[in-house]
């Protein structure tokens, strides 16, 4: 009779607290809506330029990672580079260390749905003075020995919503950790690019530089003899002399610019600088198109928009526990186990015991005077979902900018490369009549050093454009958050 009323009690207490469990006080989360441009302003010039767009829901989806399209750049060695900073470097460890964190709170707010149980024994000691007990002062005193061992069971019923709210709030942190952990390797990728791609148009400058300071020491030794025999003035050397000199420091400069880039490239794969060299290779430059998409598509590439966006969906979650506060707490605790005078006896089923509800206080509990702290506490909440609301806003604007300026300046370099591309053309055919003019007598030396100057500069300026195109198309692919090569057909077009 006795463990069938325990048992009736124990059920009836946890029918009341699965009704009651069912009434949540959190607001219900809604997504944001941004009016998206119908199209990118800077994409109405390119080709492939695509059109559309609307008012837009944020669907962020970093739930599936998709490779970002590198290989577009057809170089093995900047592949293998960007996997051994993903799998090196210590900022990326540490962003995946955050999403572990957040990952395990998770657990721990889940937690509590579930009843919290204790084991535990213990012996006790007590004399107890006879007067104590009702006794004369002549009575002698009464000892007591005890033996426990019991279980403990402590739940909070999910009245108004307060754990579920708290397990939303966790979730959508870890959502979030992982979307920016997302967004820093996407970000590392294009800085290894970046770096790489640089180091590659140092080395082409510094062939084209290297070539010229050996073609400039040859006509110093030629002109010195012709100088000797009379033919060329002292000036003609002089000036050849400060030519070469001036190309040996350009060649000095772009070296150190080298090691500079090196080095900031060894600690993105997360190695000593001093340990890391990178073969000397030119670049082969590949004429990139990218379409851009349709512009409300940027809201579910970006990774960083998907971190936005959880951080709204998580302070909503707090709004709910902040409200839940207001409302009466529901504890429901209980013991059972054995007591008994001496351990021998201690688990016959005559000494056992139990206990429903609180040993002090009681099972439903509700503030009714704090100062205003719930209140301060609501309105703080409310405030922080609104910062995070013009945060989200804020980095959707930035990142429409980061396209438009990305295609910006894909356009802009791809008009320029066209023009240097030109003058380079012009630039050798001015310097090879000026040689055939000098042969023939008809032009001074002086006039062949300009158009020597000329075609180095314009040499020089085709090998940095095109190095700056490369990195443009390596910023585009991060601004619109990478991945674009696998979700639409045709989307890179790669020619050399």
């Amino acid at each position: 009779m006795m463990s069938g009323s325990i048992f009736s009690k124990v059920m009836g207490m946890a029918i009341l607290a699965g009704a009651l469990s069912a009434c949540s006080v959190a607001p219900a989360y809604r997504a944001p809506v941004m009016d998206v441009p119908e199209q990118y302003r800077e994409a109405t010039l390119l080709a492939h330029a695509e059109s559309g767009g609307s008012w837009k829901i944020a669907e962020p989806a970093d739930h599936h990672e998709e490779p970002v399209g590198w290989e577009m750049l057809q170089d093995d060695d900047l592949l293998a580079l960007q996997a051994r900073a993903v799998a090196a470097n210590q900022e990326l460890a540490a962003a995946v260390a955050r999403v572990d964190a957040a990952r395990a709170l998770v657990g721990q707010a889940r937690a509590a749905w579930l009843p919290e149980i204790g084991i535990g024994t213990g012996v006790s000691r007590q004399r107890l003075a006879s007067a104590g007990q009702g006794g004369s002062d002549a009575d002698a005193a009464m000892l007591r020995t005890s033996w426990r061992a019991q279980a403990a069971v402590a739940y909070e019923v999910d009245v108004f919503g307060r754990v579920s709210a708290s397990v939303q709030s966790a979730q959508a942190d870890a959502d979030g950790q992982r979307a920016q952990a997302s967004a820093l390797k996407l970000i590392i990728q294009a800085d290894v690019a970046h770096h790489y791609l640089l180091l590659r148009q140092l080395d082409a400058e510094a062939a084209i530089l290297d070539e010229s300071v050996l073609a400039w020491a040859q006509t110093l030794e030629l002109m010195q003899s012709k100088r000797d025999q009379g033919v060329v003035t002292e000036a003609v050397v002089a000036s050849i002399e400060t030519q070469l000199a001036q190309v040996q420091a350009q060649r000095i400069a772009t070296g150190q610019q080298r090691s500079l880039a090196e080095h900031a490239l060894a600690v993105l794969l997360g190695e000593f600088p001093s340990r890391f060299s990178l073969p000397v290779r030119p670049q082969s430059f590949v004429a990139l198109s990218i379409p851009p998409g349709l512009p409300s598509s940027l809201l579910e590439r970006r990774p960083d928009i998907a971190a936005a966006e959880r951080a709204m969906a998580a302070e909503n979650a707090r709004i709910g526990i902040a409200k839940a506060a207001f409302f009466p707490s529901l504890s429901l605790t209980g013991a059972f186990g054995y007591e008994s005078a001496s351990l021998g006896s201690l688990f016959d089923w005559s000494q056992r015991t139990f206990l429903l509800g609180p040993l002090v206080g009681t099972a439903l509990n509700l503030t009714a005077f704090d100062g205003g702290r719930r209140r301060a506490a609501l309105a703080q909440a409310e405030a922080a979902y609104q910062e995070r609301l013009a945060q989200y806003r804020q980095v959707v604007l930035r990142a429409f900018r980061e396209v438009e300026d990305g295609l910006a300046s894909v356009r802009d370099l791809d008009a320029r490369l066209e023009r240097l591309r030109a003058a380079q053309a012009g630039a050798a055919r001015a310097r090879a009549e000026a040689r055939d003019r000098f042969d023939a007598g008809d032009v001074d030396y002086l006039f062949v050093l300009e158009t020597e100057r000329a075609w180095l500069t314009q040499q020089q300026a085709v090998a940095r454009a095109e190095g700056d195109r490369l990195r443009a198309a390596v910023d585009l692919v991060r601004a619109l958050g990478g991945g674009w090569g696998r979700r639409t057909a045709g989307a890179q077009d790669v020619a050399a």
